[in-house]
């Protein structure tokens, strides 16, 4: 898949770092995939990547490039975006065909740009011949140039917004350190910490194979024993989860703590067994990764679903036992693999 560069020419850090700053992100959330900024600016690239840790994405960015040497050696389309060159309107079918074929680098100046960018462009595009920000400019090339589908949310940092239609709300998924601080904290002994990690691993490699959010799975993955700091019961998905909703973690995590006991455990069962009476079954797709891959990992050693299977028969779950088996099905229909082979190509899988 080809990719889009944004090169800003004549930054000026003292001057224009807030403007800049706005280019680049305007760059990031419109489908480019890194900027290049003349003069070199520590400032602005710790303040994009402080962006893509909370937001996510893979955006990159470099300062302190010689521009000149950027544009000649570059392989494939520069476009010099400016006030004097040819209507969008009018160019951009060309240049949806040569994105098709090349890679795009887009130059926006911070001020007065010299004769040899229009001269060694590809081509010089206006949004409009009028005096315009070249913030708003940049947004309109490049939506026009990928047709809105770059607004489709697909970046999965730590906070994440959650559209709203009155107030505002953002959620927070921890990351692997902010996880593993938590539990620290929370007085997580080494055994439920190696614990964890494993699942996390096993977890995501089945998250891998299929369109699931490895962020959310590997910060319930992390997570979801932590009530055992309070409790070895069968209540401490609910404690545990009562733990992180007190660290205003999101409740997407929350969930997946809540209900990762088993194969999850219905309405019915939670009233019998004292819990709160609520369905706490897993729904999403990263529920139920975590949830297997918690039934896979005893101790932290790998173990086959018919030693888990067998150990939950032995204390009389026959139910359980039959919806880990429907489960495991489950995400294997989903994933289109075989967990039972992941597992065998796994070390350290424990044999009956």
């Amino acid at each position: 898949m080809h990719t889009i560069q944004v090169l800003r020419i004549n930054h000026r850090p003292f001057r224009d770092k807030r403007i800049t700053t706005h280019v680049a992100l305007t760059a990031r959330a419109f489908g480019s995939s890194s900027i290049l900024v003349d003069q070199k600016d520590e400032n602005l690239e710790e303040t994009i990547k402080k962006v893509n840790k909370n937001f996510g994405g893979d955006f990159t960015i470099e300062s302190g490039i010689d521009p000149k040497k950027i544009v000649s050696e570059f392989k494939g389309s520069v476009i010099h975006l400016t006030m004097y060159g040819e209507p969008v309107n009018k160019v951009i079918p060309e240049l949806k065909a040569c994105f098709q074929n090349d890679d795009m680098l887009i130059v926006v100046g911070a001020s007065k740009v010299p004769p040899s960018y229009f001269e060694k462009s590809h081509y010089n595009v206006s949004v409009t011949n009028q005096p315009i920000s070249e913030v708003s400019a940049l947004a309109i090339l490049l939506d026009r140039l990928l047709d809105g589908k770059e607004l489709v949310d697909n970046f999965t940092g730590r906070l994440r917004v959650v559209p709203m239609h009155k107030g505002k709300r953002v959620d927070w998924i921890p990351d692997r350190e902010e996880c593993l601080m938590i539990l620290k904290d929370e007085g997580c002994d080494e055994r439920i910490m190696n614990h964890v990690i494993k699942v996390a691993e096993l977890a995501l490699k089945i998250g891998k194979t299929c369109n699931a959010d490895l962020g959310i799975i590997e910060a319930g993955s992390l997570l979801h024993d932590i009530g055992r700091t309070k409790t070895n019961g069968i209540g401490h998905a609910v404690e545990g989860a009562d733990i992180l909703r007190k660290k205003n973690v999101s409740n997407i995590i929350v969930n997946i703590v809540e209900r990762h006991t088993g194969a999850g455990i219905t309405r019915e069962e939670a009233v019998e067994l004292g819990l709160p009476d609520r369905d706490l079954v897993p729904q999403t797709l990263e529920e139920k990764i975590v949830a297997q891959a918690d039934n896979l990992v005893s101790g932290s050693t790998l173990i086959t679903l018919d030693q888990t299977v067998e150990n939950y028969r032995r204390k009389g779950l026959l139910k359980a036992a039959d919806r880990i088996i429907s489960l495991q099905d489950e995400l294997n229909e989903k994933c289109s693999i075989n967990i039972d082979l992941l597992l065998e190509n796994t070390e350290n899988l424990r044999k009956g």
